[in-house]
């Protein structure tokens, strides 16, 4: 066991107590988390920001504003239904359409209003949020995802997650919803996790459940050669992200909408390791080898490009 951890360590592979203690513990301070906790509070200091968010359609705070909710919801054919301080997916409805006064989530299933208010209620008492404290409901828009992912994903949007450290992307994979996770891009609930040459953004090849694939277990489509769009503007928007909130190592969470481009979804203050997994490399390389420059501080560009040239595959 020890040989096989000094392997991993050599490989530049991060495990979790390293992640925690040197660069969680060491570059966000407690303070900064409510602004990425809180998914609301991420989408006013993005929006004041100026960066592209999913439009926000209302805020429900309390179980009297459900009463007045099937009038709002009736102004919109598709939307999502969102916890503030979720996390990990919990909580999170996609409703594409209606049938028959039901509406009609992404898995295909049906749910009536009465279901639909009754699972907003259980979020407004916290059922979903961090610590399962008292949580407000965010309605948004239902991004609608671009073609380039439509013969890798199943039933739901495709998110781009990219790991920022000091202002500095170092690692990016594309995650994509499957039968297994609802139709949710949750690495957790079965969704793909496919590795993104940096350079290039190009995919790689990909881990589900711990094992590495090279196609769609649904789609039966190969996975990895897939170029996304506007890579140079994601990653842009990325490491300007470190100037939005302070947090020196956090994950940020964008989607390819194919009306409107690259949208950031979230943020996240401790994102997860599968990430290597994902891109057969190790992220504290990466991570050391941006301590070792002189890049933080330097323009968007610049940390972009520094990026491109050190970090691809």
């Amino acid at each position: 066991m020890f040989a096989l951890a000094r392997k991993l360590r050599q490989k530049g592979v991060l495990g979790l107590n390293h992640r925690n203690a040197d660069y969680i513990l060491r570059c966000n301070q407690r303070r900064l988390y409510p602004l990425v906790d809180d998914k609301l509070r991420t989408k006013r200091l993005a929006e004041a920001a100026g960066l592209a968010v999913p439009p926000l359609f209302a805020v429900v705070e309390y179980a009297g504003d459900v009463e007045g909710l099937a009038e709002l919801l009736a102004q919109h054919q598709d939307f999502v239904v969102k916890p503030a301080q979720g996390s990990g997916g919990d909580g999170i409805v996609v409703i594409n359409g209606r049938s028959r006064g039901y509406y009609r989530k992404s898995s295909g299933s049906l749910i009536s209003h009465d279901d639909l208010a009754f699972h907003i209620l259980n979020a407004l008492s916290g059922v979903y949020s961090l610590g399962g404290q008292r949580d407000k409901v965010l309605i948004e828009y239902c991004v609608q995802f671009d073609p380039v992912f439509g013969k890798i994903a199943y039933q739901g949007v495709p998110d781009i997650r990219i790991i920022v450290y000091k202002g500095v992307p170092v690692m990016a994979m594309v995650r994509l919803p499957t039968r297994q996770s609802g139709g949710r891009a949750n690495l957790h609930q079965g969704a793909i996790g496919t590795g993104v040459d940096m350079a290039t953004g190009k995919t790689l090849t990909a881990v589900w459940r711990n094992d590495i694939v090279s196609e769609h277990p649904d789609t039966t489509e190969p996975v990895s050669g897939v170029e996304i769009p506007h890579w140079e503007r994601m990653l842009e928007i990325a490491a300007g992200c470190y100037e939005l909130t302070g947090l020196g190592y956090q994950g940020v969470d964008l989607v390819l909408d194919r009306d409107r481009g690259p949208l950031m979804l979230e943020l996240n203050a401790r994102p997860g390791l599968n990430i290597q997994i994902a891109n057969r490399a190790g992220l504290d390389l990466r991570l050391k080898a941006v301590d070792a420059s002189d890049i933080v501080g330097a323009s968007l560009t610049a940390r972009r490009l520094f990026a491109q040239e050190n970090f691809a595959a």
